[in-house]
């Protein structure tokens, strides 16, 4: 897969970079994108595609709009695709780049920063699952963990699975496929390296930021897995874009839904980057995102818990 026709390529970068890493026999890609000026943080990407399809081009363009927009390097991960790999090939992957990431950021972003880990569809899931792993593993600290209309449990019979009006882009029938090909063994798909929603202890993870789609099979496990870090006491905000379906966040300049949804995380990678230097100073945090409330926001501003 390769970015949109009709997408634009995005804003130019100080500097890009492509690099390998991983063990020997198992090597993989990561794109570093730079912007001008200092970079205040340092994003590791996963994009989505059922851990099946995709690469890096394909969100390289919001990749160069998020690093533009919140002035942050970008790294873009080219995690191993199923069925060649299946899993945990994908999770090894996304917490080996997310490992590397933090070793080079100084080197990437000029000085020690702070290191955000983020994702749409698949890609969501793979962050969600990076994030419980570093905390696991003691390192690296997260500043924020940001999930896009994440993949985060393989019950395929939830309600936004199975409303008609949510069979788009992204499927009922395929996300079966994706699964079969991901995890074949279906036992086994309840791990929370797989279904990251099903992890017994939540506790103690990044703050979190999720975005959901109205039209999506996959709302309702994204708004689960927002209303579980919320009960673990996990600072976390829950936005659901009405009107919108699967895909929209990476259809950067072709959709306004996409250019707003980026201007919200942009807005929330600012604030908790705020925040961390008020922390530094002393100074207790004072905005909502630090609360262990999960406030769900939809599109037009309306306060929806769930």
């Amino acid at each position: 897969m390769r970015a949109r026709t009709g997408q634009p390529a995005g804003p130019e970068m100080a500097r890009t970079e492509d690099v390998e890493t991983g063990p020997t026999g198992s090597r993989f890609r990561l794109r570093i994108l730079i912007p001008h000026g200092n970079p205040p943080a340092v994003i590791v990407y996963y994009h989505g595609g059922g851990w099946v399809l995709g690469e890096p081009a394909d969100v390289e363009p919001l990749g160069r709009a998020l690093a533009r927009r919140s002035g942050c390097a970008v790294v873009l991960v080219d995690y191993r695709l199923a069925p060649e790999h299946p899993h945990p090939a994908a999770v090894d992957d996304a917490c080996a780049a997310l490992r590397w990431a933090a070793a080079h950021r100084a080197e990437i972003a000029g000085r020690d920063v702070p290191v955000i880990v983020a994702g749409d569809s698949a890609g969501g899931n793979l962050a969600a699952v990076a994030a419980q792993r570093a905390r696991d593993d003691g390192a690296p600290p997260l500043a924020l963990q940001i999930l896009v209309y994440p993949a985060t449990d393989c019950d395929l019979e939830t309600r936004s699975y199975r409303a008609p009006e949510n069979q788009l882009l992204l499927s009922r029938d395929l996300m079966i496929r994706f699964w079969d090909s991901y995890l074949p063994d279906t036992a086994s798909r309840t791990a929370p390296t797989a279904s990251p929603l099903r992890a017994a202890d939540l506790s103690c993870l990044a703050p979190a930021e999720i975005i959901t789609a109205e039209y999506d099979v996959l709302r309702d496990e994204g708004e689960a897995y927002a209303e579980r870090l919320r009960e673990a006491g996990v600072p976390v905000g829950l936005r659901r874009f009405e009107g919108q379906m699967h895909g929209f966040f990476t259809m950067t300049g072709l959709l306004p839904g996409s250019d707003r949804a980026l201007d919200h995380i942009v807005e929330r990678i600012h604030v908790r980057l705020s925040q961390r230097t008020i922390r530094t100073a002393g100074t207790p945090p004072r905005s909502r995102l630090h609360s262990p409330t999960a406030t769900a926001t939809t599109e037009g501003g309306h306060s929806d818990v769930r």
